[in-house]
């Protein structure tokens, strides 16, 4: 199947690994440039982006971090002078607050690690789509994919600092349909799994994430690009403002 992504521009963000890095690569494969987005990691971030360039297709690995509206827009602009246009964004990002401390309760939790969250995680992600949806709008063609969790619909103990922006997203995700899919910008939410990535985790924690899911294993970054492909793809020419799993049904007791 041709997507009609071959000379696209796409611009993940958090790409310098994990899920981001598995999405970057999915879409260079179908021909499509990619703006690596990364906060840390730039040595990874430029792995990722030459990884991509050896398909053959041009990658801009490019810094943001999505808690400072000033470098929202200058990598916006960067990319936008990079490529001309940014056809497909697909918001990944997330800067993950910290753990609850031992006794922490719902009403004595500190309210920064909220508002630090809500900025990074949520109006982030919102103000690099006001940034690049214009041109999309004004070339009549344009995909937005944000990257959000199931723990946004069924609620976990102790997340609320996470689950609360990416709530946020799914909110925003169905306001920009009913805005922008007319212009011709299809928009959506991929809720993923549980991915390791590259992250070290405890045993125990990895056996309990197999055991939420209905498939009885983790999720692999792979797949979750592979949604998010099509729904950033020409093949996708009426799917927006859906909340789609790609968790194998992942629920936490």
């Amino acid at each position: 199947m041709d997507l009609g992504l071959n000379g696209r521009t796409v611009f993940v963000t958090g790409a310098s690994g994990g899920i981001g890095r598995a999405i970057a690569h999915a879409f260079a494969t179908e021909g499509a440039n990619v703006v690596v987005g990364y906060h840390a990691g730039e040595d990874r971030a430029r792995e990722a982006a030459a990884r991509a360039e050896s398909l053959g297709v041009k990658a801009l690995p490019l810094r943001i971090d999505l808690g400072d509206p000033e470098s929202i827009d200058a990598a916006a602009d960067r990319a936008l002078t990079a490529f001309g246009t940014v056809d497909v964004l697909v918001n990944n990002a997330v800067e993950w607050p910290s753990f609850p401390a031992p006794g922490e309760r719902f009403e004595t939790a500190p309210p920064e690690r909220m508002r630090r969250s809500l900025r990074a995680n949520l109006e982030g992600p919102y103000l690099l789509a006001r940034a690049l949806t214009g041109q999309m709008r004004a070339q009549g063609w344009g995909r937005i994919i944000h990257v959000s969790t199931g723990l946004a619909v069924d609620g976990f103990a102790g997340s609320a600092p996470y689950t609360t922006p990416k709530s946020g997203l799914h909110g925003l995700t169905r306001t920009m349909s009913r805005e922008l899919a007319r212009a011709g910008v299809l928009t959506n939410v991929v809720m993923a799994g549980f991915v390791v990535g590259d992250r070290s985790l405890p045993e125990a924690m990895i056996d309990q994430a197999k055991a939420a899911a209905a498939t009885g294993r983790l999720t692999e970054a792979e797949e979750v690009a592979a949604l998010i492909v099509y729904l950033g793809s020409a093949a996708n020419g009426h799917v927006t403002g859906e909340l789609i799993r790609a968790d194998g049904h992942f629920l936490v007791a």
